[in-house]
């Protein structure tokens, strides 16, 4: 079935059920948290669309280890302000959710085949507490991250959305942050910068590849060539979109929103995957 392209279509399209729907946000720069954007008003129009969860599921791109798949079990996650150069606005933000560190257990329970293992000392990232403060703005959802394995190559994350897609039968909305496109190398600074046709190219071919569910093409890194590497020099804020993707299933349709391309090489791409 052809994705929905709006909120709009989203908001006429979601209808009640158990299933929690899947949410992929293209979070791009921490100043979106403070100022008003086309990004940050889609968020707040999408918290005021989606279900309330139990629980929020979170893996940024933010969050990177190396032969094992972290989850937070701290009980009350702190901000982290993990960027520099930013007005002092931006790091007085705060995002003050509980966390769930029994669930948070049960995730680890869960990845144990994925080398899964407790963290108390992480909290929220940038690419967590920026999109949560519009989508759930009063910060009374437990929420709690999950690392990602960077040792491992994509279809890795795929594997990590499967295993992690029973959680949406018990009312935790699985929410990945990253970009499609994120390429902070080729970044044109100031207002009006063209895209690049290679983040053109690139976010054109994920998004026709992810509506006709063909995840396995965007999980092969040599069909994906040379294509991936300018879009991608490090496939951080890649991997959370993959595991978004694995995370649904047959049952769900597929909504895109904000699918500009910010500063010549940033794809804002985001998507929901939504039982039918």
């Amino acid at each position: 079935m052809s994705a929905t392209r709006t909120l709009e279509d989203l908001k006429a399209t979601l209808s009640p059920s158990d299933r929690m729907p899947l949410v992929f946000l293209g979070h791009g720069s921490p100043m979106n948290a403070i100022e008003d954007t086309a990004y940050s008003r889609a968020w707040t129009t999408l918290g005021q669309t989606l279900p309330s969860p139990k629980a929020i599921l979170v893996v940024s791109a933010h969050w990177m280890t190396r032969g094992t798949t972290l989850v937070d079990v701290s009980a009350m996650p702190k901000t982290i302000h993990d960027f520099y150069g930013f007005p002092d606005a931006l790091f007085a933000q705060k995002y003050p959710a509980p966390g769930n560190p029994g669930l948070a257990r049960e995730v680890v329970s869960l990845l144990a085949s994925h080398h899964a293992e407790e963290d108390d000392t992480w909290g929220l990232d940038h690419g967590a507490w920026t999109v949560l403060k519009f989508l759930y703005p009063d910060a009374d959802v437990p929420v709690f991250q999950v690392s990602i394995d960077m040792s491992k190559d994509l279809d890795y994350q795929l594997e990590i959305g499967k295993a992690l897609s029973e959680l949406r039968n018990r009312g935790v909305l699985i929410l990945g942050s990253g970009n499609v496109v994120h390429n902070l190398r080729a970044v044109q600074w100031g207002a009006g910068a063209r895209p690049h046709d290679f983040a053109l190219e690139f976010d054109s071919l994920f998004a026709d590849k992810l509506d006709a569910r063909d995840f396995g093409a965007l999980a092969n890194r040599d069909g994906l060539g040379s294509l991936l590497d300018i879009a991608h020099p490090s496939v951080d804020h890649y991997l959370p979109a993959l595991t978004i993707a694995g995370a649904s299933d047959a049952g769900d349709d597929l909504t895109f929103m904000t699918d500009a391309i910010d500063l010549g090489s940033i794809s804002m791409r985001s998507y929901v995957f939504h039982a039918r």
